[in-house]
């Protein structure tokens, strides 16, 4: 059965001029909320990464990472982690390979994608997606890949539902604001003894513990990472003019629950508003919830970017090329923070001033580098090193033939 919602006819290897834009553009762009994000909490050791008492420009610094980084960057890769997914299957039918051989090519990846995983979270960043990627892909692959266009409508009815739900839990976080709860309660952060340690051997331990927790935490993004299936099946993003309305309403729709939602956390994160630790636990758990909707929403955005983009700049030639690269860039910000932020290494989060605006500063520039190296590589027409070594782990040194060209990325663009 074909993966595509209607007929298509076979092509060959994507060159550079035919692939979608969008999908690298997002890649590129939302690393740095992914930066951002994480360096919050190897500053502050906790998740999310938060000062529960800040002062002056950290109260709005606050508030804008609890309403657009926090909870709201990785639904966006969960969404393209699903876009790819049928990308990658789309060209390997393209290519004449049995569906027994995509699934084969396809597990085999997401196999890989768990042990990469391991190694990311021993050795470098407890709050690890690899692993729960490649463990959603493997069900993906085997359950729904080869589903018909109704039995993939479950996933717009699924967030119709969390729509309803997030809608419900909003309306008595507001009336409880409205009846003036009282109190002083912060919002609950949780330790993560890895960012803390006074050691890097100590660290890993910790890390070898956390992992696997983190990663059951995180699995049921699989049902963000539905929808993006959905909407590869139907090549929202390789035409994005046919679904200029459907990208206009996401953006607006999910960017503006995402936002709402995260209101009420962003204002007692900055201290804006005092809440009991009920209200507070609440809050949190509404923020959380409505941070779904910044994955399609973000997306739409950098498909309807797209679609005005006529001949790619320098600087949306920069954020693609490191969008090709994701998986290079993602694992280097590691690299970075184990470096620069760990208490056993520089410890730089500490030692100039605010750590919220330095942390901040931190993200920027690795987030830049990682930009810059990208752009590097694309004009020499070379892969991330991190997507060479998993595509040779996925084909395998004969696998040439059904495998995407070196000079391509492996993110389902291929």
């Amino acid at each position: 059965m074909s993966i595509d919602a209607a007929p298509r006819t076979p092509r060959g290897p994507v060159r550079r001029a035919e692939r979608a834009l969008a999908p690298d553009l997002a890649r590129g762009a939302m690393l740095l909320i992914i930066a951002v994000a994480n360096v919050a909490g190897v500053v502050f050791a906790g998740q999310p990464g938060l000062d529960a008492t800040p002062e002056g420009v950290d109260r709005g610094l606050n508030f804008l990472l609890f309403e657009l980084v926090h909870a709201r960057g990785y639904p966006v890769f969960a969404v393209m982690f699903g876009y790819g997914l049928v990308q990658l299957a789309r060209r390997q039918d393209a290519s004449g390979a049995t569906p027994k051989r995509v699934r084969a090519v396809l597990l085999r990846r997401h196999l890989w994608l768990v042990v990469f995983g391991f190694a990311h979270a021993a050795l470098l960043y407890y709050g690890d997606f690899l692993g729960a990627y490649g463990i959603v892909g493997i069900v993906m692959t085997l359950v729904l890949l080869r589903r018909g266009d109704k039995f993939h409508r479950i996933a717009l009815v699924i967030w119709a539902v969390a729509a309803v739900q997030v809608l419900v839990m909003g309306a008595i976080v507001v009336s409880g604001i409205i009846g003036g709860s009282g109190g002083s309660a912060p919002l609950l952060a949780i330790h993560v003894n890895s960012l803390a340690a006074p050691g890097y051997l100590e660290s890993m331990l910790d890390r070898l513990g956390e992992w696997p927790m983190h990663t059951l935490t995180v699995l049921p993004f699989i049902l963000i990472a539905w929808l993006g299936m959905w909407a590869a099946r139907s090549r929202v993003l390789e035409e994005p003019a046919r679904h200029k309305t459907l990208l206009k309403w996401t953006a607006v729709l999910g960017l503006g629950v995402a936002i709402a939602g995260g209101l009420p956390a962003a204002l007692v994160s900055a201290g804006w508003l005092h809440v009991n630790e009920s209200a507070a636990g609440l809050m949190l758990t509404l923020h959380g919830a409505s941070g779904m909707f910044a994955g399609p929403g973000y997306v739409a955005v950098f498909g309807l970017i797209a679609m005005r983009v006529t001949r790619p700049g320098p600087v949306v030639g920069a954020l693609s090329a490191l969008g090709r690269r994701s998986l290079s860039g993602y694992l280097f910000q590691s690299v970075a923070w184990l470096i620069l932020l760990a208490p056993f290494t520089l410890a730089l989060g500490g030692r100039f001033g605010s750590p919220t605006v330095t942390g901040l500063i931190i993200a920027v520039a690795v987030w830049l580098a990682t930009v810059l190296i990208a752009r590097l590589l694309d004009k020499r027409e070379q892969a991330g090193p991190a997507e060479i070594v998993l595509r040779r782990l996925t084909y395998g040194p004969r696998g040439r033939a059904a495998m995407p060209s070196h000079r391509l990325d492996d993110n389902g663009q291929s």
